[in-house]
């Protein structure tokens, strides 16, 4: 029973076989390999599947809400470059719009959850709205709600759109959807500590630090992706 993570940034790659051996995420194997090129036939047989994985915050994320590493699930955060507004803003037309591959994927192999993330953007984009639809013609229920990292008590803004979907038909009445709603909403509704106003790129005395921010560009904030974990996990049953 092990987990899939799929990065196809070295660097990031590297940093997820290190957590793996030091036991902070769980065990695992890592594919570097693009997406596209990952058949469901290769999938078959892992517990967990997180798909760009960046340094392994979904899986820590689930250990923070209390997930076993036995329990199946998916997870995905695809690339924000086609919608951020630091990017050129191509959107779903962008080379990196990887959200089709990733549904090809599921709709083949079926996993019964699945929790992901993306830029708040991306909804102006249309990119939310073609999830819904590809998830609920496959007979998922799906959640939203952004929530920023500062809910958490991180000192920056970091709106990010985190969702759910559920396949098990037991999640999808009406006033499930709602709870989860509330709970998210809850944790949104901390008071925002005061940000920083920027993260230099390099700072003189300060070990790796060109490193740390590469590594930290391919990630989520997992206290905030436990929280949306835990509105599921208490509503569920």
């Amino acid at each position: 029973m092990s987990a899939y993570y799929n990065e196809i940034e070295p660097y990031a790659a590297q940093w997820l076989r290190n957590l793996i051996a030091k036991g902070l995420i769980a065990d695992g194997e890592v594919d570097t390999r693009s997406i596209v090129d990952v058949s469901p036939d290769e999938l078959r047989g892992y517990t967990q599947c997180h798909f760009f994985a960046g340094i392994g915050g979904w899986s820590h994320a689930l250990r923070l809400a209390g997930w076993p590493d036995d329990r199946p699930v998916w997870t995905g955060s695809c690339p924000c470059q086609p919608f951020s507004e630091a990017g050129k803003r191509f959107g779903v037309k962008d080379t990196r719009h990887l959200w089709p591959d990733w549904f090809k994927l599921i709709a083949i192999c079926r996993p019964t959850i699945i929790f992901g993330e993306q830029v708040p953007e991306a909804v102006r984009h249309g990119w939310l709205d073609a999830v819904c639809d590809d998830l609920e013609t496959e007979g998922y229920a799906i959640g939203a709600t952004v929530l920023p990292a500062c809910s958490v008590g991180a000192p920056h803004l970091r709106d990010r759109l985190w969702f759910l979907a559920d396949a098990s038909g037991q999640w999808g009445e009406p006033v499930r959807r709602q709870q989860f709603s509330e709970g998210c909403a809850q944790e949104g509704a901390v008071p925002h500590w005061e940000t920083e106003p920027g993260v230099a790129r390099v700072v003189d005395g300060v070990r790796n630090r060109m490193a740390l921010i590469r590594g930290f560009g391919n990630a989520i904030v997992p206290q905030v992706a436990a929280e949306v974990i835990k509105a599921f996990m208490e509503i569920e049953l």
